[in-house]
């Protein structure tokens, strides 16, 4: 057996300079298509981390304004929910979490003692914190006996109990929302943006009542659950007819309302990404390709060159399977180093690129999967026996006499 792997390296060593650059490009081919899984994973990690924020699986829909003559209604009519609208929509059998926000136009002042500053107010009901992955950190959330009750509660995010408190325990304290005051039982965080964190959360039956709001909300949001995009789909459907009924407006006027499909929004993404993770295989391997046909030429020209060797063992009682293992072994030990030299680089630059690239939203912790990389590595394998095995055949095939005979 080490005879063999003599002869293997010797074969190899014979022409340093043409094994050199045949290495090379196969190197480069498995370099290549380390690198485009590697960003591509990069770009599919960054398009997901925009998703973070608000639950995949959710609908939202928004009150908007007519464009299109209706019963004699006229055009321009702002939509705007009311409470009875979200019970239609909670008690739909395929909702699973459903909230509604009743929005003030401008931010207000948050007032603690002498500190005060303008926040953002979301007035919402409790299964809010699951449409936003809201991750509450001391006391409570929003709950159904506030809303019962329309009880003068806040919840806070981090940055909000950061600028008003100042290291003061905050569950329990009062605090002033446009000359209003409430009890805060609630601090969260949210894997959002920072300002996601300046929010500020209070019943939406306490918003209604505190600030002239009805039984109106501008916008309403349901989980799915594990419904498909067709699904998801007919669900939208029935909700806009049923708004068109209840607000009389055209149920094709899609600016009447606005609803934003976050399941088929998130399936689009996957899809694109499936298209260009195959694209990203195809390219890689069209590289590696290349390299492997270099493979298929320097061990044809390496069979040309021993030809007369070839015979002589042949005629020394070595048989077609010997010969053929033997540059199969060749052709096999040159693709897999290299190849293995190649993806050593690749997994070293995405390393490279994760310790030293900016945090940007294009690209976000590029790395390389090693199901995906033992896989390339397979491949390339099985390239390079394929390669080696034409002029294997090709070896194994020559007659010892006219091999002896060659020049």
């Amino acid at each position: 057996m080490i005879d063999r792997w003599q002869e293997v390296f010797e074969s190899l060593n014979r022409n340093r300079f043409r094994t050199s650059i045949t290495a090379a490009s196969v190197a480069w081919g498995i370099f290549m298509l380390v690198i485009l899984l590697g960003v591509g994973q990069g770009l599919q990690n960054a398009t997901t981390w925009q998703f973070r924020d608000d639950a995949s699986n959710s609908i939202w829909i928004f009150g908007g304004e007519t464009s299109l003559p209706w019963d004699g209604q006229p055009v321009g009519r702002s939509i705007m929910f009311t409470d009875a609208d979200f019970e239609q929509v909670a008690d739909l059998s395929t909702v699973e979490y459903k909230t509604g926000r009743f929005r003030r136009r401008n931010n207000s002042i948050v007032k603690y003692k002498d500190r005060y500053q303008p926040f953002s107010i979301r007035s919402v009901h409790p299964d809010h914190k699951y449409l936003e992955n809201t991750i509450i950190t001391s006391g409570r959330f929003i709950n159904d006996v506030d809303l019962a009750q329309k009880r003068k509660v806040v919840v806070i995010g981090t940055e909000v109990a950061k600028f008003l408190f100042r290291g003061v325990n905050p569950i329990s304290e009062w605090l002033q929302i446009g000359g209003i005051s409430y009890k805060v039982v609630g601090v969260f965080e949210d894997v959002g943006s920072e300002g996601e964190m300046r929010m500020v959360y209070i019943p939406i039956t306490t918003a209604q009542l505190a600030y002239n709001g009805s039984n109106t909300m501008a916008m309403i949001m349901v989980t799915v659950g594990d419904a498909t995009v067709e699904q998801t789909e007919a669900l939208t459907d029935r909700i806009r007819s049923q708004f068109a009924r209840n607000h009389h407006f055209d149920p094709k006027d899609s600016r009447a309302i606005r609803v934003r499909n976050n399941v088929e929004r998130f399936a689009q993404v996957q899809t694109t990404f499936t298209m260009i993770g195959a694209f990203v295989w195809l390219v890689g391997l069209g590289t590696v390709g290349a390299g492997i046909v270099g493979v298929s030429n320097i061990m044809l020209v390496s069979v040309t060159e021993r030809t007369q060797e070839i015979g002589l063992r042949k005629a020394l009682g070595a048989t077609p399977a010997s010969i053929i293992w033997m540059i199969l072994l060749e052709a096999v030990v040159l693709t897999g180093f290299s190849g293995y030299v190649g993806l050593v680089a690749g997994v070293g630059v995405i390393e490279l690129l994760v310790q030293f690239m900016p945090e940007n939203d294009y690209v976000r912790n590029p790395e390389v999967n090693f199901v995906g990389a033992l896989t390339a590595m397979a491949v390339l394998v099985c390239f390079g026996a394929l390669a080696g095995f034409f002029p294997a055949a090709r070896a194994a095939a020559v007659r010892p006499i006219d091999a002896l005979r060659s020049e």
